[in-house]
């Protein structure tokens, strides 16, 4: 028989949707129910993007080190019985528990990264992500905000995400991100965390409860409060799509508007792409984009981690 990876291969055509209910979730407090997205909204097979989107930023040059854009993709298009291997393993971070990546051969101290996964949950997409993320030399910690389960469809997805306690998701992500300065393989001096989608969101959240030194935020809900934001600590990369209707160009306009009115130091890019772009397992993958904004993530991490 072959290899089935559900959790690998899901399209993402829900994504739009679980924005939708986003609204409706706790999960992001008082600051994320500014953002009004209707219950309708659904992507178009080929949208065309609006006359206020930007062009797409010129990737910056990132080291050969790592796994590229290519190898990644392709740990996403299984078709065989037994999947790649993962690098990793799982470990007790507070009352659960975590994907935890090691970079091979390197030992404490060394930066960190807090992983925070999309709607789906902590699944194999996302401990590839870890896995990628500890080839450039981070110790990378994949959360796990649903406790245990993941979705392997759209509406087990959504139920999950629903599901979300947001004091205990806080608690979970304030674990991981103690967890990275205090365990011993790790001894973290400066720590970031990465989110896509529903863990963009949480991962600017992380920012506004934490002394963070960096946050990555692919394409999740945004704040628009300057107040709210001036919380904010260490320096923030926004990565947007042009043509995400649950996350729309004028969004983020507003959130880059309240980032600059507070203060943070942040940088915005968009790309002239849907929403879960940079997910191998989504039927809204752009590889040119995705390789792109991890272009930029690279050398992003590597400035404000290995300073």
């Amino acid at each position: 028989m072959r290899y089935a990876a559900p959790l690998l291969m899901l399209a993402a055509a829900g994504c739009a949707q679980m924005q939708a209910d986003l609204e409706k979730s706790a999960a992001f407090g008082a600051n994320q129910a500014q953002q009004k997205l209707p219950e309708d909204a659904k992507p178009t097979p080929n949208p065309t993007p609006g006359a206020d989107a930007e062009a797409t930023p010129a990737p910056v040059e990132a080291r050969p080190i790592g796994v590229s854009e290519e190898a990644f993709r392709a740990l996403h298009q299984l078709s065989t019985e037994t999947p790649p291997a993962l690098k990793g393993e799982m470990v007790a971070v507070g009352g659960g528990q975590a994907y935890l990546s090691l970079p091979e051969g390197k030992v404490a101290p060394m930066p960190a990264v807090v992983v925070i996964h999309e709607w789906w949950g902590l699944n194999d997409h996302i401990k590839h992500w870890a896995d990628r993320l500890a080839a450039e030399g981070y110790a990378a910690l994949a959360v796990d905000l649903y406790g245990g389960k993941a979705g392997t469809t759209p509406e087990e997805a959504q139920a999950l995400m629903k599901a979300v306690d947001p004091a205990k998701a806080q608690a979970t992500l304030a674990e991981a991100y103690a967890f990275l300065a205090e365990d011993a393989r790790i001894k973290a001096p400066r720590r970031a965390s990465i989110g896509w989608c529903f863990g963009g969101g949480w991962s600017l959240q992380l920012a506004l409860a934490q002394p963070e030194d960096a946050a990555v935020i692919y394409y999740g809900r945004v704040v628009t409060d300057p107040e709210a934001l001036t919380k904010i600590h260490g320096k923030l990369l926004g990565i947007f799509a042009n043509q995400d209707q649950g996350i729309p160009p004028k969004d983020v306009d507003a959130f880059e508007a309240a980032l600059k009115e507070a203060g943070v130091d942040a940088r915005i890019l968009r790309y002239d792409a849907q929403h879960a772009f940079a997910n191998p397992s989504s039927a809204r993958y752009d590889a040119p984009a995705a390789e792109a904004a991890w272009a930029e993530v690279q050398a992003f991490l590597r400035a404000e981690l290995k300073p």
